[in-house]
């Protein structure tokens, strides 16, 4: 029962902001971290859970640290190359974008209007890792994007009033932030150019582009700076327009507070009074800020090193009454040049990324395309079309030559090889929620089937989808594998089963009804592989072919509700039996291969239950039958005797979550009332039994002692519903709940708009009339488990949730416990043994801590020679496995 998470597979992406780093592509995939790595074609997902949907993701420039931050703006921080998870942290509102900066010591994030400056973890232990360094609240609308100067001195930042501003990382004396203006649109982004690409442009052209900014009409501005006449300011002048302003802001003061008569004459002497003091203060502020502004003037000199081509500027003395700014503070910010985007159709501007090395800009836009020009003579070089929705994001990776492209709506994610004109991953997620899975006969592979009419084929090991299979016009409810794996098995509400070559990757078989077109909900195939049965929800007929011919064979009757479930009695039992389940609250043994039709047409028993009977299935031996009904039971029958033999009430292990639209109290839902298991499955060996259902659990039942083994909650996404054991007054209103009441807070947020528009509940909105609007398209879709499957050689297991497909391994390597610890094992006995030449003593000493780094250190030190003489002298004890 050692199982944890390993793996989401078939989430569709639904917006955030990409990152590539290490080759490895980083995505947001519902409240998780996918990684994509693009060396080695592997996909997998980071253990840690967000409270809700992740909308924006940071990585430090030497990839340690992750950021990723919610639509609520509470955050994690992770150490992205140990997989740990160092500190939940909370920006106590939206943030819309975040990026570390050049040393990866400070993070920058745009919190609602603010920009705020964090300093980020280091090394040593700390009580709050995450601490407050600056705060700057100039901008009068919502922050769009921030941006690092390469020296990490300053942070340019973009916001919804069609402003850019440049603050300082330190308080610089008599520094007041530029804004620089002239879009006519709303700005998606602002960078910095490069050092390098700053020393190209001096060599054809006069004023080199320090800065860019691009708006959402295509237009893309080129900032340039100069500095002051040799950088120099006469503190004299500063003190006197300091003073002018005071002044002014002084007698508006008292033109405000002028109301006439004889309250002016009393509040005259104040004014007075008043004045008098501010004077005073004046005058000992401006000598104590000269004389502050002289040292930090010749401190900034010294200390400055700055990577950015700067004109030589002369420190500053006590005497000369002048004062010296840094590169990019005090001087003066102009427009080099505007080029504007030839945007096909009226598609803007939705997403970009800039390569500052190679001076590439990628730009995502609204139709689909994405176009990649160099800069600064924004010439284009190369233009993609995807798709006709919009692009979320664009990221490079450290060398420019891919490009990472992202599109919520259609769940799409690749990466672009764009020299070589070739893709280096592509993945598309399941559009809609996934209702069934299953497991190949040797668990490497896994099948899921979704309404979304699609099945597709995951490898276990890499979490890649190699194949999928666009046939069904309807939802798929049910796929399995033939036991000899080369095949997998569908069926669909559009009423046909179909067989898929996994080794051509073809349809190569169609089964249908003769007669009328059915729904088929249930399917089975027995062991051998030839006969193929499927149950239907609107004749409650099971229909018996043969795989090898594709001919109908016989049609089973007898059931008075749909059939939900079907389930063939293993080889081993030697009894050729298919058990099937239905909403008439009956089980019901078929004799499939009988030479002659039983009385009934191959009815041999029925198993008769209180309610409506969901799932049902087989144990390995055969001697058993385990079915859920509707009212939270699991029963346990003897096949051969038609015997009930035991029950499990599960209706209170499997409640947990309330809906946002209950109106029930708290004392019936811990009856478990509503709650119940759809799919059922049994261990390799029969001990244990795994039921998933309406819940956001997934319970394992001992099969012998009828007593629940453990209890597996898949998934914490607060964006779903359900999720939440205790809801929040405060979001009752005299109008209903507020997540169910039409408020857009997401206008003109395209990015936002895009994670929300991907957790609507897209399957209860289009079975309304019209255009699929109204009160279900304002829900969030319900967290429940559609399917479970065991992986037959018991290491791992799966379920088809709302969120995906969650896959749970038994990850032995997790449960090592390193017992032979000491004080004196450190890593720094470790590298002292490597010092001294004890090669076998430092790999013990690195194979009982489990690190990697150390391990591999240590295996890499020692003489070739000495290897065959180092390995004969170890145990199996202290490894790993």
């Amino acid at each position: 029962m050692n199982y944890t998470f390993s793996n989401l597979l078939g989430a569709s992406y639904r917006g955030g902001n990409l990152l590539i780093k290490d080759n490895v592509l980083l995505s947001p995939i519902g409240n998780r971290i996918g990684q994509v790595d693009l060396v080695q074609s592997t996909s997998s997902a980071l253990p840690f859970e967000n409270l809700k949907q992740i909308r924006t993701t940071a990585v430090s420039p030497d990839g340690t640290l992750l950021l990723s931050i919610d639509v609520d703006g509470r955050a994690l921080i992770i150490n992205r190359k140990r997989s740990v998870l160092l500190q939940h942290f909370s920006f106590k509102e939206s943030v819309t974008c975040a990026q570390f900066s050049p040393d990866g010591r400070h993070v920058a994030v745009g919190v609602g209007r603010l920009v705020q400056v964090w300093v980020t973890p280091s090394l040593e232990k700390q009580f709050s890792p995450m601490q407050l360094h600056r705060t700057y609240g100039q901008c009068h609308s919502d922050i769009t994007d921030v941006s690092w100067s390469p020296c990490g001195r300053f942070i340019a930042a973009s916001s919804k009033d069609i402003t850019i501003r440049v603050f300082s990382l330190d308080p610089i004396p008599n520094y007041d932030p530029p804004t620089l203006a002239g879009h006519k649109d709303a700005i998606i982004g602002t960078f910095f150019s490069s050092p390098e690409l700053i020393r190209q442009c001096k060599a054809t052209q006069r004023d080199p582009p320090v800065m860019f900014s691009l708006s959402a009409d295509g237009a893309l501005h080129c900032w340039g700076y100069v500095e002051a006449e040799e950088g120099l300011f006469n503190l004299d002048n500063l003190s006197a327009q300091r003073r002018k302003k005071r002044q002014f802001d002084v007698k508006k003061q008292e033109r405000e507070e002028e109301v006439g008569g004889e309250e002016e004459r009393r509040q005259e002497s104040k004014r007075a009074k008043k004045k008098a003091k501010v004077e005073g203060k004046e005058e000992e502020e401006e000598e104590e800020e000269g004389k502050e502004a002289e040292e930090n003037s010749v401190k900034t000199n010294e200390e400055d090193t700055i990577s950015e081509p700067s004109p030589s500027v002369s420190a500053s003395s006590p005497a000369s009454n002048e004062l010296s700014f840094p590169y990019l503070a005090g001087g003066k910010w102009f427009l080099v040049a505007k080029h504007y985007l030839n945007a096909r159709g009226g598609a803007q501007v939705s997403c970009y990324d800039f390569h500052p090395t190679s001076g590439l800009l990628v730009i995502g836009l609204t139709y689909g395309i994405f176009d990649l020009y160099q800069l600064p003579e924004f010439q284009n070089l190369h233009t993609l079309n995807i798709s006709r929705e919009r692009i979320s994001s664009v990221a490079f990776n450290q060398t420019g030559d891919w490009i990472a492209v992202g599109c919520a709506k259609l769940g799409q994610l690749l990466v672009w090889d764009w020299r070589a004109e070739g893709y280096v991953a592509k993945q598309q997620g399941h559009s809609l929620d996934i209702t069934t899975c299953a497991f190949s006969g040797d668990g490497a592979l896994i099948a899921t089937g979704a309404e979304d009419h699609k099945v597709k084929i995951f490898q276990q090991a890499t979490g890649f989808c190699f194949v999928t299979f666009k046939e069904h016009k309807a939802p798929v409810t049910a796929v399995q594998f033939v036991p000899s794996g080369h095949a997998v098995v569908s069926a669909s509400l559009d009423g046909t089963v179909r067989a898929f070559d996994l080794v051509r990757y073809r349809n190569f078989r169609t089964l249908t009804s003769p007669s009328t077109a059915v729904q088929f909900v249930s399917l089975s195939v027995d062991p051998s592989g030839e006969i193929v049965c499927a149950g239907t929800q609107d004749t409650f007929q099971i229909f018996v072919w043969s795989l090898k011919t594709g001919r109908l064979l016989d049609i089973l009757a007898g059931h008075e509700g749909p059939v939900g479930g079907l389930a063939f009695c293993p080889a081993a039992a030697g009894v050729p039996l298919l058990a099937s389940c239905s909403w008439d609250k009956t089980v019901r043994t078929w004799e499939v291969f009988g030479g002659e039709a039983l009385a009934g047409g191959g009815l041999a028993d029925v198993m008769r239950h209180s309610h409506d009977v969901l799932a049902v299935a087989y144990r390995p031996d055969g001697k058993q039958i385990a079915s859920a009904t509707l009212g939270g039971q699991i029963y346990f029958w003897d096949p051969r005797e038609a015997v009930l033999e035991s029950t499990i009430d599960g209706k209170r292990d499997i409640r947990g979550g309330r809906l946002t639209s209950d109106r029930r109290s708290a004392t019936k839902l811990n009856g478990g009332a509503g709650c119940c298991f759809t799919s059922l499955v049994y261990s390799a060996d029969g001990s244990f039994l795994v039921a998933g259902g309406s819940s956001k659990f997934v319970c394992v039942y001992d099969v012998q002692d009828k007593v629940m083994l453990r209890r597996f909650q898949v998934s914490a996404n607060r964006s779903l519903d359900g999720v939440l054991d205790v809801l929040n007054s405060k979001h009752v209103t005299d109008a209903g709940p507020l997540q169910l009441i039409d408020h857009d807070e997401n206008e003109g947020d395209a990015a936002a708009a895009d994670l929300v528009a991907g957790l609507k509940d897209k399957s209860t909105a289009a079975n309304l009339p019209g255009s699929g609007g109204g009160v279900a398209s304002k829900k969030m879709p319900v967290l429940k488990t559609r399917s479970v499957a065991l992986c037959p050689t018991g290491k791992a297991w799966a379920a088809a949730t709302t969120e995906g497909l969650v896959l749970f391994t038994d990850d032995v390597a997790a449960a090592f416990d390193p017992t032979d610890l000491a004080e004196d094992l450190t890593p720094m006995a470790c590298h002292a043994a490597l010092v001294a030449g004890a090669f076998q003593r430092a790999l013990l000493i690195a194979l009982r801590l489990n690190d990697a780094t150390l391990i591999q250190r240590c295996v890499f030190a020692p003489p070739p020679k000495q290897l065959m003489a180092l390995a004969a002298g170890f145990s199996l004890v202290p490894i790993p496995v």
